[in-house]
């Protein structure tokens, strides 16, 4: 049989500098071909070939869709699911080979330029030196300096921890040979590596058979935890201070900067799955993790610090800290050998190995909490710099140091989120009012103020949601003591819309006990989700800031408060311009509002991994974010594919993490300088806002048939089914409205409109010109970071789209393709065709040349997974969505699909 070099060979079309890439691919693509003819059924490598090939002639020829659909029509069930199978494993491949090369482009540029590679620490450092930053200056910004990427587990694409770690084996032998510097002999064992993580990969499948649990999914967010950023974060603050060093020529004990938080197990908005037990196992796994860390680390430390007395000194200290652990712990203290009595620090790692052991069980004798931890550590740490041990081991020291500062014993804050309508319910059950809900929300806000001043007894044998949502406090206090202060993160309160959504928190934790000293010990931030929501934030928080209660609250946090911006459910309500320029607006507004009351304000972005939810490149967001909005921190969440993107790699998780830190220092030390036209461009935002929502609401929310095609011409019905998560697809029931944001959106994108995040905007940008003029609207995308952003992640989405494959998914819709998809078509014409005219270029993506031939790469291996997903749909529908084989072959293009796409959730 012939076996192809790889499916992309043909048509690659790399610049000079990425002849390894296409290397990598070529071998890898040879492998997978390898792969099918071995592992598939007889002639399914010809029959991917044939497809492959006829997609790129469409692709190349220009040629109509309809004989692709044909041939994508005649494929038999039998053979469906492997031939989605065989293209999603090609594009893991391509996704891996182009990951390796965005570290192999970071070596090339640093051992070849004599710049720092640009977002790099050390670049961003120098662009502030030139603009006057002072190391004083610096030094007094670093304490108050806050990156904390926040893992949820709203999913997408929830790759297996078994092929992830096939993943890690087929990188791992990439970037051993990054430079083609193998040996014949060393390059076949790495060829032989790949095969098998390939063909292991082909053999299991894609998916679990059962719906993930919450335990599941807290341990699939571990894996990036524990194994992945448990690995970077000494090698980013040591990369940090040495640019620190390089640009200004001292030397400096950074601050903690990092932290990670997480959803998973706290996240109770409309999942009922998760609850007080929850929030108590996700804590118990992550402290587990931790210390299981903690020890392998301390295991080689045991081995590398055998400093022995009468070679060279050791503080008492260290000394004295061993014998009294040794009196502690008298079983453990057998089990060290005498012949390694004269190694001190050796004898005192063993012993804290064996007290972290007894932390694991929850003994009395283990640790308190972290800080003793790292307090031993730290003892060992100065008797190794004051007794010549710079370079006999503290530098590991220092590593472990590093990672107990940042992960302590709880590896990720654990954030609650609940619907404000749950704490409703309960405090309806609480105060026997069953109208409590509808009341207006000044009488709840008086009713909870004297709730708060003297909190009843929490009544006995209380139903639901009183009996849990009291259960959820009482057992945050108590994780607060045995896991950390430190282990829960922030309270969140989804669909906040008044002063009374957050006192209800703070009345709720008092009658549950949930209260250290006269406070209660928590961080409450509201939600501002939609649109109006978003434009009502400022009155709402400005109630609160008035409030005594909520003041006197907010003192006992350092007055400190955390407001969450959701990008989300905002784009879903009025589409992704009104929401933008809502984001926008609220960050500023709550900006001016928080200084004039002496309130430090932190914003949490809840982003997601698509344009419409947020996504694209935080570097740029956080430049174009208002001007001292960020202040020093940058709260984001990180979920579905973009966790697995961002982070599945280490040297790319560590060049995310710096790209962030080093733009949140650049938005914080010399946010962007004031331009006088800002003024007239913030009025002409708020006109294109108005018209973009009105015509998007017209459509998406108004059309009484407009949920209808919805259903029809996306496969909602299919996702709706995936066994990927283990919260339901929508709060409560009802119509779109109800639906939630990672659904509508993936759905969208998964029949190639992507009318989610460009719907509304081509229009708005029309009547813009006409109003105000194509010059100065012009100007304006040109010169302004918050409109720039904005066109610059439309022109991906429709980059990524292809409107004749839409097409095929809008006939599914039978007669109600043609009340609405020759709009839809309108608007995305009308769309190309204005930012074309504002960027004053000639076809999309004209300056973003990787992009470009990264869509150009994956588009006909993509579309033949379309079309086989429509000819699928249209089976199983006519079946009356029956037919199991045919919802697993469903399935398996969903998961194709959304890796070729990428940014789908």
């Amino acid at each position: 049989m012939n076996i192809p070099d790889g499916p992309l060979r043909e048509q690659l079309d790399f610049a000079e500098t990425d002849t390894l890439l296409r290397d990598d691919v070529r071998r890898l693509g040879a492998l997978v071909g390898e792969v099918l003819a071995e592992q598939g059924a007889p002639g399914l490598l010809d029959e991917v070939e044939g497809i492959r090939r006829a997609a790129i002639a469409r692709r190349e020829q220009g040629l109509p869709v309809d004989a692709l659909a044909e041939e994508m029509a005649r494929v038999p069930l039998s053979d469906a699911e492997a031939v989605v199978r065989a293209f999603s494993t090609y594009f893991g491949a391509i996704n891996l080979a182009e990951r390796v090369h965005r570290i192999r482009r970071r070596r090339d540029y640093e051992r070849i330029s004599e710049l720092p590679q640009p977002g790099g620490f050390e670049a961003v450092l120098r662009d502030l030196r030139e603009d006057g930053v002072t190391f004083e200056e610096l030094e007094a910004t670093l304490p108050r300096l806050w990156v904390e990427p926040v893992f949820t587990a709203h999913p997408t694409e929830a790759v297996r921890r078994v092929l992830l770690e096939k993943e890690r084996d087929i990188v791992e032998r990439l970037v051993e040979d990054i430079d083609r510097t193998r040996t014949p002999v060393e390059r076949r064992a790495d060829i032989e590596r790949i095969r098998v993580a390939l063909t292991a990969g082909w053999q299991t499948s894609d998916t679990p058979t059962h719906k993930p649990t919450v335990a599941d999914e807290v341990e699939h967010v571990g894996y990036y935890l524990s194994h992945m950023l448990y690995r970077i974060v000494p090698v980013y603050y040591e990369a940090f201070a040495d640019a620190i060093e390089a640009v200004y020529g001292r030397r400096i004990r950074l601050p903690q900067v990092l932290r990670f938080g997480t959803w998973v197990g706290g996240d109770m908005d409309g999942n009922p799955n998760v609850n007080a037990g929850t929030v108590r196992g996700a804590l118990d796994a992550q402290r587990a993790q931790a210390i299981d860390r903690y020890r392998a680390d301390l295991r080689a430390l045991s081995n590398l610090l055998t400093q022995s007395l009468g070679r060279v000194g050791v503080d008492e200290a260290v000394i004295a800290r061993a014998d009294e652990y040794i009196a502690l712990l008298p079983q453990a203290a057998e089990r060290l050998r005498p012949r390694l009595a004269d190694m001190p620090y050796r004898r005192l790692i063993d012993l804290v190995k064996a007290r972290l052991a007894l932390t694991a069980e929850s003994d009395e004798r283990g640790y308190a909490g972290a800080r003793e931890f790292i307090a031993d550590l730290e003892l060992i740490d100065a008797s190794l710099q004051r007794n010549r041990g710079e370079h006999a081991g503290r530098f590991a020291l220092q590593r472990v140091l590093w990672r107990a500062r940042t992960f302590g014993f709880h590896l990720a804050a654990l954030d609650l989120r609940q619907d404000s309508a749950v704490h409703d319910a309960a405090l309806a059950s609480l105060l026997g009012d069953p109208d409590w809900a509808a009341r207006e929300a000044s009488d709840r806000t008086a009713r909870l103020q004297a709730l708060l001043a003297d909190p009843p007894a929490p009544p006995t044998g209380a139903d639901d949601p009183l009996a849990s949502t009291l259960e959820v406090f009482r057992t945050v206090l108590a994780l607060r003591r045995t896991h950390g202060v430190e282990a829960i993160g922030l309270y969140i309160i989804s669909m906040s819309r008044s002063a009374a959504d957050a006192l209800a928190v703070l009345a709720l934790a008092r009658v549950a006990g949930c209260v250290e000293g006269e406070a209660v010990p928590l961080d409450v931030s509201p939600l501002f989700e939609t649109v109006d929501d978003l434009q009502a934030a400022p009155a709402v928080m400005q109630s609160l800031f008035e409030d005594p209660a909520y003041r006197d609250h907010l003192a006992a946090r350092g007055n400190e408060q955390t407001v969450m911006l959701g990008y989300s459910d905002s784009a879903k309500d009025g589409g992704l311009f009104a929401s933008r320029w809502a984001l926008q607006r609220t960050q500023v507004e709550l900006t001016e509002l928080a200084n004039r009351h002496g309130v430090r304000i932190m914003f949490f972005h809840g982003r997601g991994g698509s344009v419409s939810r947020g996504g694209g490149k935080t570097e740029r967001a956080i430049i174009a974010a208002p001007r001292g909005s960020v202040n020093g921190s940058m709260r984001v969440t990180e979920q579905g594919e973009v966790i697995h993107r961002k982070y599945g790699i280490r040297a790319l998780a560590l060049r995310n993490l710096e790209q962030t830190t080093g733009a949140v220092l650049r938005a914080t030390l010399r946010p962007r300088p004031r331009d006088p036209r800002e003024e007239s461009w913030k009025e002409i935002a708020r006109s294109l806002a108005e018209t973009s929502r009105a015509h998007y609401r017209a459509l998406v929310h108004e059309h009484p048939d407009f949920p209808d095609y919805f259903r029809a011409a996306t496969p909602v019905d299919v996702i709706e089914r995936l066994q990927i998560g283990s919260r339901p697809s929508r709060r409560r029931d009802g119509g779109i409205d109800n639906l939630r944001a990672i659904p509508w959106v993936f759905a969208w994108s998964q029949n190639r409109s992507g009318l989610t995040g460009w719907y509304g905007i081509g229009h708005a940008l029309c009547r813009g010109m006409q109003r105000y003029g194509q010059e100065a609207m012009t100007e304006m995308a040109r010169d302004w970071p918050f409109l720039a952003a904005v066109l610059d992640d439309v022109e991906m989405l429709l980059a990524k789209s292809d409107l004749a494959i839409f097409e095929r998914y809008s006939r599914l819709a039978g007669p109600l393709h043609e009340v609405f998809h020759p709009s839809i078509a309108e608007e995305f014409l009308r769309t190309c065709d204005a930012i074309l005219l504002l960027k004053q270029r000639d076809r999309i993506l004209a300056d973003d040349y990787r992009l470009r031939l990264s869509i150009r790469l994956r588009n006909p291996y993509v579309d033949p997974l379309s079309l086989l997903q429509v000819e699928l749909l249209q089976r199983w529908r006519a079946g009356g969505r029956e037919d199991e084989d045919l919802l697993r072959a469903l399935v398996s293009t969903v998961n194709g699909i959304s890796a070729g796409i990428q940014n789908t959730g």
